[in-house]
């Protein structure tokens, strides 16, 4: 989910989704909000297990992986299209029971892929947003990161959307990148910033996971579809991402798409459905 979410164009929500936990994902949230002393025990076990591997995971990204990623954009890029691309039909084959027979709520798809699509569409290259300086603290300042938190957050729990193609759009995401480096490497001059967009980050997922959760509780079958939807416009987003590096480059093409990389991406969600499904069944022994 953090190499995930570290990439502009894909979701860490989409990994989630993936390996069929998502609803373990937002019900834990919800748990720590209004269920019982037991719940709220076992969603807080959940919940740290999960945000220790994204932050080791974040921190591996912005130290050593951020550079892989601008070298190597297209052959990652491809891996994730065939990530996503292989992943749809898994996805309608698990949740077959609620999308069978109700092919009105399709609309909810088309929806979905064109929120995903018109986000990225509009999105400017990162470069034009490197001046914001997070060293320089302001009022203004922190209320644009708090926001830009929040709204940052609530993509990042829905499938699809990616929370970094709209930090790019505000301008923040080379900045905040920068910022975490720095503040790694002991510059306590980030800091002030970081914290205010962590705080924004606690106040988003708990306002959008209320939401969230009643969808999938009461209109699972349009969640899933508007869900399939943002999947299908992030194929477009993996493609355009690109032009969203600090040093931009064309989109992705038939001549820059690596199909090894794409099958490479299919396997890695073979291999991760083998280990779900290994877990499952090593449960009910």
């Amino acid at each position: 989910m953090a190499i995930a979410d570290s990439v502009p164009g894909v979701s860490g929500g989409t990994i989630a989704f993936l390996l069929g936990f998502y609803d373990k994902f937002i019900g834990a949230f919800n748990n720590i909000l209004s269920g019982n002393k037991e719940q709220r025990i076992n969603a807080a076990k959940f919940l740290l297990k999960l945000g220790a591997g994204w932050i080791i995971g974040f921190i591996v990204c912005v130290l050593i992986l951020s550079s892989i990623f601008q070298s190597n954009i297209y052959q990652i890029s491809s891996l994730f299209l065939g990530l996503i691309i292989f992943a749809i039909p898994v996805i309608i084959m698990a949740e077959k029971e609620c999308l069978k027979g109700k092919y009105a709520n399709l609309i909810f798809t088309i929806i979905g892929i064109v929120i995903v699509c018109l986000i990225t569409y509009y999105n400017p290259v990162s470069g034009e947003g490197s001046s914001i300086n997070l060293t320089q603290p302001s009022i203004e300042l922190a209320l644009y990161v708090f926001v830009a938190a929040i709204i940052t957050i609530s993509a990042m729990v829905l499938p699809g959307i990616s929370g970094s193609t709209l930090l790019l759009a505000m301008g923040l995401y080379l900045p905040l990148l920068n910022a975490v480096k720095e503040v790694i490497h002991l510059d306590s001059s980030y800091l002030l910033m970081l914290c205010i967009f962590a705080l924004g980050l606690i106040v988003g997922i708990f306002s959008v996971i209320k939401i969230v959760k009643h969808c999938l509780d009461a209109y699972r079958s349009q969640t899933i579809y508007l869900i399939l939807g943002l999947m299908i416009g992030s194929i477009y987003s993996i493609i355009m991402g690109a032009t969203t590096l600090e040093v931009p480059q064309p989109a992705m093409s038939l001549s820059t798409f690596h199909i090894l990389f794409f099958i490479l991406g299919g396997l890695v969600l073979v291999a991760l459905e083998f280990m779900k499904k290994k877990m499952t069944d090593d449960r009910f022994v």
